[in-house]
């Protein structure tokens, strides 16, 4: 099993973009072209419903050695398993969440500042992702705080951090140059006509 800390390239099913039905062959796809860890994100959906796709996810991912994790639910990460969990700004702490799903669970959190990437790291979070980056459809109330901060959020970070928001392969070289190290796909994966071939090509160009 791959570990968060050599991770580059994270994928996300969100069930924004794929549907229920899609989520088994989306995974293999994404698994198949490479994704070194991959979260099933389900917003709109019954906790009932996340277990049951998260649970038809976790054999594919785990043959692929690529952890697969939960956005939000830690009961269901603790339930089924997963290798790691996600919360939000406006979720639960990452103390908490440790405590739901154990030790064996890395626990990651979203931050979209400096002083909340900072805060995370001192929570003692595993991983954080930053951004949004730029605009995107996947999270449209979030303002975008752009390239600026990268540099200095690894200056002061020592956390696996994944730049997440409108991350795409047009935008990748500029994203690099910033300071990124590590990033997060989601629109640019799920829409495009061959998924496999897309990540490959985009974890490619992650050196």
């Amino acid at each position: 099993m791959k570990r968060i800390q050599d991770a580059r390239l994270y994928g996300i099913v969100d069930l924004g973009y794929v549907t229920a039905e899609n989520v088994e062959p989306m995974t293999n796809q994404l698994c198949v072209g490479g994704v070194d860890v991959l979260q099933l994100r389900a917003k709109k959906l019954t906790s009932m419903e996340i277990e049951r796709l998260a649970r038809l996810m976790l054999p594919i991912t785990r043959s692929h050695g690529v952890p697969l994790v939960i956005n939000d639910h830690l009961e269901i990460a603790a339930a089924i398993g997963s290798e790691g969990v996600h919360v939000g700004q406006d979720d639960d702490a990452v103390a908490k969440a440790r405590a739901v799903v154990g030790p064996a669970c890395f626990v990651g959190k979203s931050t979209h500042s400096l002083a909340q990437a900072v805060a995370a790291q001192a929570e003692g979070a595993d991983y954080i992702g930053f951004g949004p980056l730029y605009a995107t459809g996947t999270k449209p109330d979030y303002v975008p705080i752009g390239l600026n901060d990268i540099t200095e959020v690894h200056r002061r970070v020592t956390l696996p951090i994944f730049c997440i928001g409108g991350v795409n392969a047009a935008r990748l070289d500029e994203i690099i140059a910033a300071g990124a190290r590590r990033v997060v796909v989601v629109s640019a994966f799920l829409q495009a006509g061959d998924v496999s071939a897309e990540v490959s090509s985009l974890k490619a160009r992650l050196v």
